[in-house]
């Protein structure tokens, strides 16, 4: 049965379940964009803390936002999770969440992490946890200092040195709108021609895919989420152990605006039966509990503050310490990427 079919029909079985329900059974309906199996542990955990039971339709982000739109007021949604800024954004702009108020949210997740505020305070989306779109780079052929800014990702001194994925994908989508945030339309669009002029290769692949571009030599440096390459660093495989030697990583712009970091975020859904357990779930998960498998179970970065790392690999890669994170509000960065899909198909980047 195509995936498609088989999400829709779940997706009315939570419907049916949802009209079914007995008034003293409590449930939270889950459409979710994460397909991690350490989130589990998150699942189980809100249930084991509250009672309520969470009942889980799983799709990518861009069939979640359509399906919520041709749903309308019949949708059995009550929480969303998607894992893009851009996707949350486009769902906030759509009309698909409710704002909702909640002080342990507010408290808890930074301001430039959530989407902006409506007039009355409610907020229609939230950041749970983040990667850095970092840059990986061949030890032995490159250094350091030239691949230590996004900048340099378009200087004609990396000529035929990048692998990146399709710039299309709502990971590098997201890069390139912060990047406009940053320096503007006129400046970001002639550093993707630079991107472009300096491909070692078609972009093709996902993150994982550069970074064993870079080991075997194909590419010199290339760009991944820090998720990926922590994924790798904790494996005891001996091939990936040998790929991780030959690769360094660096977090961009430490010195200027800070490296780009995306989100994995949630929201209440428009049309939600159960808005008020759809909440306490969000609540849930910016807890120092949930934050923190966000963190150990899935190499992300916790959104909630005076939450620690003890993630081996995610320690590794800043030796120990914290890096400078760029501050400009996600929301712009999202907003920003209708534009950048127009700049990328005029240079050419596909």
């Amino acid at each position: 049965m195509p995936k498609t079919v088989k999400a829709l029909l779940t997706a009315c079985a939570l419907a049916a379940a949802a009209g079914a329900v007995s008034a003293q059974e409590q449930v939270v309906n889950l459409y979710s964009a994460r397909h991690y199996s350490t989130d589990e542990a998150l699942y189980s955990g809100f249930t084991k803390a509250t009672g309520i039971k969470i009942n889980r339709v799983d799709a990518d982000d861009a069939g979640i936002l359509a399906r919520l739109k041709a749903e309308g007021s019949a949708s059995p949604a009550d929480v969303i999770l998607l894992v893009d800024a851009a996707r949350l954004y486009k769902g906030e702009v759509d009309g698909l969440f409710q704002p909702i108020k909640s002080k342990v949210l507010n408290e808890a997740i930074p301001a430039q992490l959530r989407s902006v505020p409506t007039t009355d305070g409610g907020v229609s989306w939230f950041g749970l946890s983040t990667r850095a779109r970092v840059i990986v780079y061949n030890k032995v052929k490159v250094q350091k200092a030239d691949v230590d800014t996004y900048e340099e990702l378009g200087d004609a001194k990396n000529k035929g040195k990048l692998c990146i994925r399709s710039g299309s994908h709502p990971y590098n989508l997201s890069l390139f709108g912060a990047v406009m945030e940053h320096v503007g339309e006129q400046k970001t669009e002639a550093w993707l021609k630079g991107v472009v002029a300096n491909l070692a290769r078609a972009p093709k692949g996902g993150d994982t895919d550069q970074i064993k571009a870079v080991a075997a030599g194909e590419c010199d440096i290339a760009v991944t989420n820090t998720y990926y390459l922590a994924r790798l660093m904790r494996t005891t495989k001996a091939e990936d152990v040998a790929m991780v030697n030959k690769v360094g990583v660096v977090f961009p712009n430490q010195d200027t605006w800070g490296t780009h970091v995306n989100i994995s975020g949630g929201a209440v859904a428009r049309h939600a039966k159960n808005s008020a357990n759809a909440v306490k779930f969000l609540e849930y998960l910016a807890s120092a509990e949930a934050q923190n498998y966000f963190a150990n179970g899935n190499n992300e970065w916790p959104t909630a503050k005076g939450v620690s790392i003890e993630n081996p690999a995610l320690k590794a890669m800043t030796g120990g310490t914290s890096f400078k994170s760029e501050t400009i509000p996600i929301s712009a960065v999202g907003a920003n990427t209708t534009k950048v899909q127009q700049m990328l198909d005029k240079v050419g980047f596909q």
